[in-house]
């Protein structure tokens, strides 16, 4: 079982990001995720954690995209 949760810092800026209209579709969908594990101790899916894998490895993405994809990954189940 999954005990991390997002801090509260990632948390509050994954709540502006869902509310931005200029967000991305990517930034949201990390946001939105980091999000769900800020209170309760969920487990990052298998295609979240590929799109967050790919976004740390992507040169195109923003800082802020970034620390949504390392808040979820380091959430991930780690035996996959």
């Amino acid at each position: 079982m999954n005990t991390r949760k997002t801090s509260k810092a990632v948390a509050s800026k994954a709540a502006r990001t869902l509310r931005s209209k200029s967000a991305s579709v990517t930034q949201k969908r990390l946001a939105g995720s980091a999000l769900s594990q800020a209170n309760k101790a969920h487990g990052t899916g298998k295609k979240m954690e590929t799109l967050a894998s790919s976004v740390l490895n992507g040169k195109r993405y923003a800082s802020k995209t970034k620390t949504f994809a390392g808040s979820v990954l380091s959430q991930s189940d780690r035996k996959r």
